[in-house]
């Protein structure tokens, strides 16, 4: 066959490869933004008047959260605010343009803060240890801080159902805690509410929708090379899972949804003598002063 032929064969099929393209983004679109309405529905995410702050990354996930949530908003039942706040934490090679000319095009109110969190995560973590403990803590007391000082009543993290799933088997492997991160969290001195909007979506949904929606991906080039993480191979695990045993995780996330305390073996859930559930303990939302944590590794979006 002749390069010419080859050519107009090509361009017979890019007329089809669009319109299938653009059914599948459509197809995605409608179920992100069933899960995320869902999500916020079921846990009174996001209620009227809200000031929502969407952090990003410049990661698949936060893009996706911004952009679906902006969608929701134009036809939500109840009036909210959102803004874009991104951490300009000088990594060397950050491509500072990329989320301000995407944002400006949004139309969206932003913000970017820039603090060299960067060099104090090099100087205090020892060469060849994970840095994203230190990371994340950081990052998360300059945002907590931020959305105080700016009137934000709802902060919004990009982490999706699998985030939440790994989580789990990841404090079960190696934390000794049945715990997870909430769809929802309120800190104690009432200075923060977390909501992750995406709790109920599923990460190759988002993948495929950043994809196929040509979101600027900006790569984490300070851990994205600890390939050996702990979280990395609980990551690995679920995708063979996913593979071998279509709908085990769908089942595993429905069991995080579904607890029953009486027959786990927790004292503070579960009054065994008098036979009848029990308050349990909270967890706060950790604001802006580090403290020791376990550390399992980094997560696509903010490690918070």
């Amino acid at each position: 066959m002749s390069e010419a032929m080859i050519a107009s064969s090509e361009q017979s099929l890019n007329p089809e490869r669009e319109r299938r393209q653009k059914l599948e983004l459509n197809k995605l679109q409608k179920r992100l933004r069933r899960d995320v309405g869902q999500a916020i529905a079921d846990f009174s995410m996001i209620e009227a008047g809200d000031k929502v702050m969407c952090c990003l990354s410049g990661g698949k996930d936060s893009y996706a959260m911004l952009d679906i949530l902006l969608n929701l908003q134009k036809s939500a039942p109840v009036s909210f605010e959102l803004i874009a706040v991104n951490l300009d934490q000088k990594q060397p090679g950050f491509p500072e343009e990329v989320l301000p000319e995407y944002l400006s095009s949004m139309g969206i109110e932003y913000h970017i803060i820039e603090k060299d969190t960067y060099s104090i995560v090099k100087e205090k973590v020892p060469e060849g240890k994970t840095t994203c403990g230190l990371c994340s803590r950081l990052r998360r007391g300059i945002l907590y801080n931020f959305a105080e000082e700016h009137g934000v009543t709802k902060i919004a993290l990009g982490h999706h159902r699998d985030d939440l799933l790994e989580t789990l088997f990841l404090n079960m492997f190696y934390g000794g805690k049945l715990k997870s991160m909430p769809p929802v969290l309120h800190s104690d001195d009432g200075r923060n509410t977390v909501i992750r909007p995406l709790a109920y979506s599923r990460e190759k949904d988002i993948a495929r929708y950043a994809g196929l929606r040509e979101f600027p991906i900006i790569p984490c080039n300070l851990c994205g090379s600890q390939e050996n993480l702990q979280r990395q191979v609980i990551k690995d695990m679920f995708q063979t899972w996913d593979k071998q045993h279509p709908g085990r995780l769908e089942t595993m996330f429905r069991a995080m949804c579904n607890v029953e305390p009486s027959h786990l073996a927790d004292t503070h859930l579960y009054d065994f003598r008098e036979g009848k559930r029990l308050g349990g303990k909270r967890q706060a939302a950790q604001t802006a002063e580090p403290e020791a944590e376990q550390d399992f590794g980094r997560l696509d979006v903010l490690n918070i």
